[in-house]
């Protein structure tokens, strides 16, 4: 597909990854929706972009199903989704102060697992009715995994189970939307220079760059926002999953 003409929900899109990316697809001539919760933030970010911001829980599967019938209506069509909305849920399955509540567990499992679900879902179920370009495309489904998911490091349990899941269903949805045209692509981020990590000491900041081996520099949300214009770009990019880390292999700790 050609990037200017994007017509896309970014869900998390009010901050970090997701803000990124709509900035980019805005600045190549696309349009875009962001799908967040209600902040101050993430409503100034679309302001100042000039995008629908659309208030939107991804864990509720209704809720859901209507943004994105709204997003449609609004932007005049959809064929790319981009699922940045999550959560960290750091913690031990056997913390200090007992094994972790199973709800915890589910609520990470909700935002991040379910919530994408929901929302490639409801983006699909439109997309199919598109018309297709001169390949025969209608759409394209982005998921943010994590280097967590294949290498979780002590306290992400219940974050890196949902990554893995994130990238387990990747090709199994991409082998099913083949008959409509609608690929599926996730990338893998290492350590990048989210609204998280900027807040940390700039000590700690340092030393986590100094654990990537080449550039030995945090990631930059625009350089995810560069990735997922190249997946949109290139037809042959489907059912993967794309590390973008900087050659990075998370240790234990």
């Amino acid at each position: 597909m050609n990037f200017r003409d994007t017509l896309a929900v970014v869900t998390g899109g009010g901050s970090g990854l997701g803000l990124a990316t709509v900035t980019r697809i805005v600045a190549h001539g696309g349009r875009a929706a962001i799908f967040d919760l209600d902040t101050p933030a993430g409503r100034e970010a679309a302001r100042s972009l000039g995008v629908p911001f659309i208030v939107c829980d991804v864990g509720d599967e209704a809720r859901v199903d209507a943004a994105m019938r709204e997003a449609h209506a609004t932007l005049g069509g959809l064929n790319l989704l981009v699922n940045c909305a999550g959560i960290v849920g750091a913690g031990k399955m056997l913390g200090k102060d007992g094994p972790m509540a199973s709800a915890f567990f589910a609520n990470v499992v909700r935002v991040n697992l379910l919530g994408t679900f929901h929302c490639d879902k409801a983006a699909a179920a439109l997309m199919q009715a598109n018309a297709p370009n001169a390949d025969g495309e209608r759409g394209v489904l982005v998921h943010t995994a994590s280097v967590a998911a294949f290498e979780g490091q002590v306290g992400q349990v219940a974050y890196a189970a949902t990554k893995a899941a994130l990238a387990g269903m990747t090709l199994p949805i991409a082998r099913e939307l083949a008959r409509s045209g609608v690929r599926c692509v996730s990338i893998a981020p290492g350590i990048f220079m989210t609204p998280m990590v900027a807040g940390m000491p700039a000590a700690v900041q340092e030393s986590l760059a100094q654990q990537i081996p080449f550039p030995s520099r945090l990631g930059r949300p625009e350089e995810f926002a560069q990735l997922v214009q190249s997946i949109v770009e290139i037809p042959t990019l489907n059912g993967e999953t794309i590390r973008l880390d900087g050659a990075i292999r998370m240790q234990p700790r």
